[in-house]
């Protein structure tokens, strides 16, 4: 149970119908602390096809709708102990402001899948409807909720590495070697649609991650991107494989490299820090253990689940050491924390500043940002400024 509000936090879901990845995820991200409970969705713009997944689900029919819209004004004209109180938004990107703003002025708070939009222009507004609306906006940049990544933020904020100079950053994957659009696939067919992804592909599909995630555990800001953008599939319309150089305000360097042609390749995010002092590492694939390298003396692995680690670390590990915990559990930890700063507003009271460790609406707006400053950059072929950060 939430323990704001003594009982499991109502939601509804938008997308994530049958076939559909990232709605799972959502899904069991959700569940899997108790604390969120399922009762509405419209998952699919075919209202066959979402009557289906809310059948699938368990869910009372009068509670699955044909459109987001017929569900934003259905569940805002339902007594206060039964509508919905968040709504998770799992579609393609081109409808993440539509969605959002619908329900935001339906009093409804929102956690949205990443990019928050299509463009930052859609940004920009979102980010003003959540400001005027007081309501909670969470961003599912999920791989910040691993507990070494916390765990690694801790390490620079605490001044382990001294004066960071240097920022290395990749995120590898080789399911889109091939067409797959062309052959019926859902996820890699919207993915190549400039119409639903917006823009930019790789960039904002895995290259927003990266993003999020150097700024999170740093906390430096970007200041210049020189970008060198490409289709390497022939025949592909947007890019599958980008390389970046990055400069940050105080004087760090970065390399940033994205790819989903890079064959062979599972999920391969990896990040290394290096400053004056020390350096870390840390790869999604092997997300249990944090890499601290000195220049005087042997590295030290850091483990999840040590009683010696950072508060943030310690409160988003739920297992033992030795006992693996990965993809889903740092995707409920933006649940969790999340759906706690819901509770804590609906019930009137201050959350715990632990449970305020989530990616907001601010972090969207500075991604798709990030986004246009990359694809400018590769246009014009020269470094190119990002702008103030908000």
């Amino acid at each position: 149970m939430n323990p704001h509000i003594g009982r499991r936090l109502r939601y509804g879901m938008v997308g994530g119908g049958p076939g559909a990845f990232i709605g799972g995820v959502h899904r069991m991200a959700a569940a899997l602390d108790g604390e969120w409970e399922l009762v509405a969705g419209a998952f699919a713009s075919c209202p066959e096809r979402s009557r289906e997944q809310g059948r699938v689900l368990g869910l009372d029919a009068g509670r699955v709708y044909g459109s987001y819209r017929e569900m934003a004004a259905a569940e805002a004209a339902l007594g206060g102990d039964r509508r919905i109180e968040a709504v998770a938004v799992v579609t393609p990107n081109h409808l993440h402001h539509p969605v959002a703003t619908a329900f935001l002025n339906a009093g409804v708070h929102v956690v949205c899948d990443k990019p928050m939009t299509a463009t930052p222009a859609e940004a920009e507004d979102l980010c003003l409807t959540v400001e005027a609306s007081g309501l909670t906006f969470a961003l599912t940049h999920n791989y910040t909720g691993y507990p070494m990544v916390r765990e690694a933020r801790h390490q620079v904020r605490a001044g382990r590495l001294g004066t960071l100079r240097k920022v290395v950053a990749e995120y590898r994957q080789g399911w889109l070697s091939t067409r797959l659009e062309e052959t019926g696939h859902r996820q890699a067919e919207w993915r190549q649609d400039r119409e639903r992804a917006g823009r930019s592909s790789a960039v904002a599909d895995i290259g927003s991650h990266v993003h999020h995630l150097v700024g999170y555990v740093t906390g430096l800001e970007i200041e210049r991107v020189f970008a060198d953008l490409s289709a390497q599939v022939p025949g592909r319309a947007m890019e599958d494989d980008a390389g970046m150089l990055v400069r940050f305000a105080g004087g760090a360097r970065g390399v940033f490299h994205v790819s989903q042609v890079s064959a062979g390749e599972e999920n391969g995010l990896a990040l290394g820090i290096y400053g004056e002092k020390a350096g870390l590492k840390w790869r999604q694939e092997r997300p249990d253990r944090l890499e601290l390298l000195l220049p005087d003396a042997p590295g030290r692995t850091l483990t999840r689940g040590s009683p010696w680690l950072s508060a943030a670390a310690r409160h988003a590990t739920r297992l033992p050491p030795g006992h693996p915990e990965g993809f889903i559990e740092a995707f409920a930890n933006i649940y969790r924390s999340a759906g706690r700063a819901i509770g804590a507003a609906v019930a009137g009271v201050e959350a715990d500043p632990l449970d305020r460790d989530f990616p907001d609406h601010l972090d969207g707006v500075r991604g798709m940002r990030f986004i246009d400053c990359v694809l400018r950059s590769h246009a014009r072929e020269r470094w190119t400024g990002v702008g103030a950060y908000p």
